[in-house]
């Protein structure tokens, strides 16, 4: 398949979704077509299932069927926005995708990183990332941006313990581990100047390799 399809992620609070906005827009000034979404959403149906999963009242919702709910997002957005883009020979960037199943429900719910992975190799037919930056924060620096920021949406997720961020956290460095040959590591802690930097420079790297 043509065009380039990278994702960003990282915990709560690491400014994975700003430095993406940024990003779209200097790539586009030097002339690449690029096209940014998020998970799980990006398109109408998935909306509607992101309304649900992140619901604050849904405070009931079974680990096992989050992981489901996300995977079926997933797949279609990926169906009605990220293979087409692709097939059009675009740049997708994508915040969020399969890894956070895998850090938040896989680890930090205990589903298991290879069961949660077997739903979306289901969902996703083979179409893994080409490139992944993964935001690097400590959860409490991460939780303690989201309180400052008013403008954020509050979801269901911000109100999970910090032992449960902390579990994402290092279900983020496992996942990276074994999946190092995409991943590449940002240091979200820096002035947001510094990240936007190392960030666009990973990614036109990896552009010109391509």
């Amino acid at each position: 398949m043509a065009g380039n399809f990278i994702t960003f992620e990282g915990p709560e609070g690491a400014g994975k979704t700003t430095v993406l906005g940024i990003l779209q827009e200097e790539l586009s000034k030097k002339g690449y077509d690029v096209v940014s979404t998020r998970e799980p959403g990006g398109i109408d149906i998935s909306e509607q299932i992101r309304s649900v999963i992140l619901d604050k009242n849904n405070t009931k919702m079974d680990g096992r069927t989050e992981a489901l709910l996300y995977a079926a997002s997933r797949r279609q957005h990926l169906v009605e926005k990220v293979l087409p883009a692709l097939e059009e020979d675009k740049i997708v960037l994508c915040d969020r995708f399969v890894d956070s199943s895998l850090a938040y429900q896989g680890y930090a719910r205990g589903l298991g990183i290879d069961e949660v992975l077997s739903i979306n190799e289901f969902a996703i037919n083979g179409l893994m990332p080409s490139l992944t930056l993964f935001f690097d924060i400590q959860p409490e620096k991460g939780l303690t941006r989201i309180r400052k920021n008013d403008e954020r949406e509050v979801n269901r997720l911000d109100l999970e313990t910090l032992s449960f961020h902390q579990k994402v956290y290092e279900g983020y460095l496992t996942v990276a581990n074994r999946f190092k040959g995409r991943f590449h590591i940002v240091n979200a802690e820096n002035s947001l100047e510094t990240v936007t930097k190392e960030a666009f420079e990973i990614i036109e790297k990896h552009l010109n390799k391509g």
